[in-house]
């Protein structure tokens, strides 16, 4: 998506992601079928019926056959920090690989630049506490994941089902918060215009008062993606 050099500061501005998230956004704000979520701080987008009522079942379905307690990159964290469950999804699914094709058009990512789209599930009284999307240079991982693809520059989010109370996405820092909906797509990005990591995209998932939680989360990288086993 661009040709420009690739920093090894994920905290510095960066010409390269510059110009992939001037790319993406101005995409997303020709598509007709995606809204603008209006703030000052961050740029994030938003899409209704991205997935059908059939493909959030059968999702829900897969994050439960390969659910188990989540993790964190760092490795340590405090207890209660991240109380989901999750799991990475098969690529070569069928149903997976058709939602992949569709996120990568909507963005216009090259594929190879996608993670492999994770599947979360939260009970109630789960929660992920505030986070950014994109790695600090102080993270430990930075070096493994510098080489496994660069930094996170954007995220795709879809809610999968309807909670009955709580587990909203809280964007602090950015004053609002988006409700599960089913088959809704968020898209934002976690840089500045200039290329370095927004802290103002910090987010966190509420906790799950009543009910259940299933979300699909997709993160694109600043260069063909491959995973690594952190060292």
């Amino acid at each position: 998506m661009s040709s420009l050099p690739y920093p090894d500061d994920p905290d510095i501005a960066s010409p390269s992601r510059a110009a992939i998230g001037a790319s993406v956004a101005q995409k997303l704000r020709r598509n007709p079928m995606v809204s603008t979520i209006a703030n000052e701080k961050m740029e994030i987008f938003l899409r209704h019926g991205f997935l059908t009522p059939a493909e959030c079942t059968a999702m829900m379905g897969k994050i439960d056959e390969g659910a188990k307690p989540s993790t964190l990159f760092s490795g340590s964290a405090e207890k209660g920090y991240r109380t989901s469950s999750s799991c990475n999804l098969d690529p070569e699914d069928s149903l997976l690989e058709k939602l992949t094709k569709r996120i990568d058009a909507l963005t216009g990512f090259p594929a190879a630049q996608g993670e492999t789209i994770q599947g979360q599930r939260y009970a109630p009284g789960q929660e992920y506490k505030v986070h950014c999307d994109y790695f600090p240079k102080a993270a430990r991982y930075w070096p493994d994941m510098r080489d496994a693809g660069g930094q996170r520059c954007w995220t795709a989010m879809m809610y999968l089902n309807a909670v009955e109370e709580g587990g909203e996405t809280h964007f602090s820092r950015a004053g609002f918060m988006v409700p599960p909906r089913p088959g809704t797509l968020l898209v934002w990005n976690n840089m500045l215009s200039d290329g370095a990591p927004n802290g103002e995209t910090l987010h966190a998932a509420l906790p799950v008062v009543r009910g259940a939680k299933y979300v699909l989360t997709k993160w694109y990288r600043e260069r063909p993606w491959h995973s690594v086993q952190i060292r």
